[in-house]
């Protein structure tokens, strides 16, 4: 047994650090060293685990010509979960290591619990943070029928190790990585170090066997991934699980993905017996609303590589107060207050005096710069006071001149439209040809323009 040291990790980046002091020289944080014991062994491999791995799965990597490489893909594995593939890229990568990540309470165990549950290959589901009953209490919700479902807690890597050397899954699914402990370092579960051993040894067992791996990761209350930044550069993909826990919608993202696009989303609506995919996640964004309704207008944006069609509201009123408010949600105040100053500065009219509040329904939170026209035409009808017809659609950015300009992927965005049945779409001027959609593309080049034809 080697020598046993003390050193000294940082918490916000993993960086190692011989002595104390009182800023990280890394990442320049205050506070954030740790004394750790670190005791290194000579085998540091998930095989020390046991003494009978197959020598199938040992393999002395050779170089090779990069011309002699075989490039063919290996298949994917289905996850039988189709907003889930989607954000992957098309399914599990055999060898590949997934991080997951979102806020406590969010719906990660709960999404990777379904997939597991719904997977038709064997699959071992490692939990260090639930009993095996309350795993089974919340799979009997989701699905009673699994068979291919192997349940295992516990936190040493070790003991998980000799165990997957016995059931051989298919698919490894570790919740979460923050519970977990390796012999090899002497500190709690959660450090810097145990969590970059870990990770290190799952990374190995990974490429070796040839199995797909899942993660679960804590996060910080700044929204990070708890651990060394590290962790993230490790793994070949980082998911992001999102939503506002006072809605029943949630958004997979991808971060990081090497085998995929990261453009791509996933959307889910949280019921009592699970996570639903939302195929159409237009239909449901889009409140039915009655008549007679004014400052509310339909932006078609994209969420990566899917068009989407969004309600847009704004309430527009005499400020009570000296000081007028402004108040957005889902939708970036600055620039809510930059299309407030070019409608006062370019169009003449006179909002500052007025509050304004904005909202993005279904409890998401916006950035595509295409919903600017939208935003105009909901602030405008509720000024006026005038309604918007729920048969029209906006899709295009505003600038700093009162010009409106076309955004990217525009033939996605109206095809997406004219999909949901819109009689009328609203765009920038540009090169492309709309013809027999069976919805009106109208183009206009200022914001002039676009409110004589609207509110005259």
């Amino acid at each position: 047994m080697a020598k046993i040291k003390t050193t000294w990790f940082c918490q916000n980046c993993g960086a190692q650090h011989s002595k104390w002091q009182g800023q990280c020289s890394s990442c320049k944080e205050w506070n954030t060293l740790v004394e750790e014991v670190v005791q290194k062994e000579v085998k540091k491999s998930w095989e020390s685990a046991v003494s009978d791995v197959p020598l199938s799965r040992k393999r002395a990597p050779q170089p090779q010509l990069i011309s002699k490489i075989n490039t063919t893909e290996s298949p994917r594995l289905d996850t039988t979960n189709a907003e889930f593939n989607r954000v992957l890229g098309g399914g599990l990568v055999p060898g590949s290591i997934s991080l997951l990540g979102g806020e406590p309470g969010i719906g990660k165990s709960t999404l990777l619990l379904q997939v597991c549950l719904n997977l038709p290959y064997k699959t071992l589901y490692v939990s260090g943070e639930e009993s095996a009953q309350q795993i089974k209490m919340r799979a009997d919700r989701i699905k009673k029928d699994a068979v291919n479902c192997y349940i295992l807690t516990e936190t040493k890597t070790q003991n998980i190790f000799r165990q997957i050397t016995e059931v051989e899954p298919d698919v490894l699914i570790i919740d979460s990585i923050q519970t977990l402990q390796t012999d090899h370092i002497e500190s709690s579960p959660g450090s810097v170090s145990q969590i970059r051993e870990c990770t290190s040894e799952l990374i190995k067992f990974a490429k070796e066997a040839n199995t797909p791996v899942l993660l679960i990761g804590h996060i910080t209350k700044d929204g990070n991934i708890a651990g060394p930044k590290i962790l993230e550069h490790m793994v070949d993909t980082v998911l992001q699980f999102e939503g506002d826990r006072n809605h029943t919608y949630r958004i997979l993202r991808a971060l990081k993905n090497r085998f995929g696009s990261t453009h791509e989303i996933g959307i889910y609506e949280m019921l009592g017996h699970g996570l639903r995919e939302v195929m159409n996640p237009s239909e449901i964004l889009i409140s039915q609303r009655g008549a007679n309704l004014s400052g509310t207008a339909i932006a078609a944006t994209m969420e990566g590589m899917r068009p989407l069609m969004i309600e847009v509201q704004a309430l527009v009123s005499t400020a009570v107060y000296g000081t007028p408010q402004r108040s957005a949600t889902g939708y970036n105040l600055k620039r809510l207050n930059m299309i407030l100053a070019v409608l006062e500065k370019r169009a003449g009219f006179k909002l500052g005096q007025k509050d304004v509040f904005l909202n993005i329904t279904g409890g998401i939170t916006v950035d595509d710069p295409a919903i600017d026209l939208a935003v105009v035409a909901a602030i405008l009808s509720s000024n006026f006071d005038i309604e918007l017809s729920s048969q029209h659609c906006f899709s295009a950015e505003v600038g700093l001149g009162g010009e409106i300009r076309p955004v990217s992927r525009m033939e996605q965005r109206v095809n997406e439209v004219a999909k949901l049945g819109f009689d009328k779409v609203f765009i920038a001027p540009g090169k492309q040809n709309f013809k027999n959609l069976g919805t009106e593309v109208q183009a206009f080049s200022k914001i002039e323009d676009l409110v004589r034809y609207l509110f005259s």
